[in-house]
């Protein structure tokens, strides 16, 4: 045996004992990924209960936000802060899954239902109000989802069954 064919044969070794390490590596950075995805869902899913219990713990909160999603421009100024407060921390939270969603990190099916929670919410005059003096704090890419689903002009389902526009003790 020559000191090339050793040499071709221990390159060979060198080059098969490689590929496990690169199997290895591989399979480490996938799950990396899978847990940088997770994280950063459970931060959003966070982020939404705290946003979901501030009108859950707040009745006071619970009547400016019913007032304001069927009329921004009849609230209060304090009213008009609070409920803007309120849907600038929704709108942003969205944005946040949207930006997960577009770089893969959310799936569809899940980024499915947030569309449908956002139409939900905009399909109301209140809201569509409200989006009008903030849409251009958002990112052009999302802005454009969001006016995509207001251009679908849903019906104001939501909260029918609240009788919202019923008065009151009726």
């Amino acid at each position: 045996m020559t000191w090339e064919m050793l040499s071709a044969i221990g390159q060979l070794v060198a080059a098969l004992g490689v590929i496990p390490s690169l199997i290895y590596l591989a399979i480490q950075i996938r799950e990396q990924n899978k847990e940088r995805r997770r994280a950063g869902i459970n931060v959003l899913t966070v982020q939404w209960g705290d946003l979901v219990k501030s009108a859950q713990e707040s009745a006071d909160f619970s009547a400016v936000f019913l007032e304001g999603i069927r009329s921004f421009h009849r609230l209060d100024p304090v009213a008009k802060l609070r409920f803007s407060a309120f849907f600038t921390r929704f709108t942003r939270n969205c944005e946040g899954m949207f930006l997960y969603y577009r770089d893969g990190a959310l799936d569809k099916a899940l980024w499915g239902e947030v569309e449908r929670t956002i139409s939900d919410y905009f399909a109301y005059p209140g809201v569509k109000e409200w989006w009008s003096t903030r849409k251009h704090w958002l990112t052009d890419e999302f802005r454009t989802v969001v006016e995509a689903l207001i251009a679908k002009n849903p019906e104001p389902i939501l909260y029918a069954a609240y009788k919202l526009d019923s008065p009151p003790n009726a």
